[in-house]
């Protein structure tokens, strides 16, 4: 009985001391999990994209400028190239293409008349 008492009492001070041990690596691995949690934070925000912010305002800007000028003008026929030349755009051929390319979108949305190969004028 003694014998089964002492294997007893040695498989209880076993079964503590490794009690003892899955808590402390518990404890380990639960900080190294939140040293790594801090890391791929530290990671993202170092590599996220800045907050959105408005759109530049030109686009809109000199879309409005050329309508403005089509109203204040309902009757008068614009070239392209007089057209920057009054709002003061640039007149290079990208620049120019580009607002002919949106003269046409608003001739096909019937907003714009043409009256001549590269004119346009306010439909009225």
């Amino acid at each position: 009985m003694g014998l089964l008492q002492a294997e007893h009492d040695e498989t209880a001070a076993r079964a503590d001391c490794l009690r003892e041990q899955i808590d402390q690596l518990t404890r380990a691995l639960a900080e190294a999990r939140l040293a790594e949690i801090v890391t791929t934070g530290t990671v993202i925000d170092g590599i996220a994209l800045p907050e959105p912010t408005q759109a530049p305002a030109e686009p809109s800007t000199v879309y409005q400028r050329i309508v403005t000028a089509f109203n204040e003008h309902p009757r008068r026929t614009f070239r392209v190239r007089d057209l920057h030349e009054l709002l003061g755009l640039p007149t290079d051929e990208p620049s120019i293409n580009t607002t002919r390319s949106r003269l046409g979108r608003r001739v096909r949305q019937g907003l714009l008349d043409q009256p001549g190969r590269g004119r346009y004028q306010r439909r009225t």
